[in-house]
């Protein structure tokens, strides 16, 4: 089991959109570090089963609503970190740029009000088509698609936020999320012929590209928290993850694929690419295929995230082993059926 360096107890955690899927994932790995576990889910939403937590059934639309969240917390107890798992409805360029600051200002208001480090998932569309192939924490900024501006400009005013002293804030940065719910590229790309014996990869075999196993990823946000007075008002921190080319890929699903029938003993998975060009076409009217669209360079582009700061922190980062991790995640998109003996393996060990 992982031990990691702790110089605070376990408290208690606020996670605002607890129900999604990296949500959902830190409202479970922080109820299995001991913590008391609070939750926010939108009105009417059916609260899952994680044993220990307090859900909050309330909107964040408004100041009001924050308000009315804030002093519920406070009833409650309080809160000494907040998570936040807000994400837009849609995963387009006006969404993003209609509910993104917001969600986010919603978020560094509650975290403001209670006193509380705020804790936020980063991606790497900040650093632009010409990122490099190692990305350190603190690497520039050089966005090149809208949703990559919106959100640099957003980590920007937190950053300005925490320097005046308003608040403290982390950012855990990671590649593609996978191993938790549905809606990521594996189930609505990747998988969608795999029954078939056919594997969708967006860009060339060859190129390697993060990937963030979600469990591992909210692992680590329970030991940040543990340890975050030792760290700055703002601070980055990169979360490595699974670095993996579509060999990898294939190399791993072509062994599960035989085994369940979807190929013939010695009959290799087939690969196809993603039809690139007719979704930048239909991506001019249909908004969600342009955002897709805008995102083709990071297939294209090798990249890795360098998490030495974090491994320092931290003492090293929750790594479930590549074939678990994807046994894993297939079984939670139904695409495996469940192991009674994946149950009895061992946690995560530290990379």
């Amino acid at each position: 089991m992982n031990t990691f360096p702790s110089s605070v107890s376990s408290g208690t955690v606020l996670v605002l959109g607890g129900r999604g899927r990296f949500g959902l994932a830190a409202v479970q790995a922080f109820a299995r570090g001991g913590w008391r576990v609070l939750a926010q889910m939108r009105p009417g939403a059916q609260a899952p089963r994680v044993g220990g937590v307090q859900w909050l059934s309330l909107p964040l639309g408004t100041p009001d609503d924050v308000q009315v969240l804030v002093d519920q917390v406070r009833q409650s107890g309080g809160a000494t970190v907040v998570v936040h798992a807000l994400n837009p409805n849609q995963y387009t360029r006006p969404a993003w740029r209609r509910e993104a600051w917001p969600m986010l200002q919603a978020g560094m208001r509650v975290a403001r009000s209670l006193g509380a480090t705020l804790m936020l998932p980063g991606n790497v569309y900040n650093f632009g088509r010409s990122m490099p192939e190692l990305l350190m924490e603190g690497a520039p900024y050089r966005p090149s698609m809208a949703m990559g501006q919106i959100r640099s400009a957003m980590e920007e005013r937190l950053e300005a936020a925490t320097q005046r002293g308003e608040l403290r804030a982390v950012v855990v940065r990671a590649g593609n999320f996978y191993g938790q719910g549905q809606g990521t590229w594996l189930d609505r790309a990747m998988l969608t012929g795999i029954r078939r014996g056919k594997l969708v990869f967006p860009g060339p075999m060859d190129v390697a590209t993060p990937w963030a196993y979600l469990p591992d990823l909210a692992q680590t946000f329970v030991a940040v928290a543990r340890v975050r007075h030792s760290l700055p008002a703002f601070e980055q921190l990169h979360f490595s993850g699974h670095t993996l080319t579509g060999h990898d890929w294939v190399g791993a699903l072509q062994p599960l694929a035989r085994g369940q029938g979807w190929l013939r003993e010695n009959e290799a998975l087939r690969v196809a690419g993603m039809p690139w060009l007719p979704i930048r076409a239909l991506g001019t009217v249909m908004p969600t295929l342009g955002a897709l669209a805008a995102l083709r360079y990071l297939w294209n582009q090798p990249h890795r995230l360098d998490n030495r700061h974090l491994r320092a922190l931290i003492g090293g980062e929750p790594h479930t082993p590549w074939p678990l991790a994807l046994q894993r995640t297939l079984q939670c998109l139904e695409l495996l059926p469940q192991d009674a003996a994946s149950a009895t393996l061992p946690a995560p060990a530290r990379a």
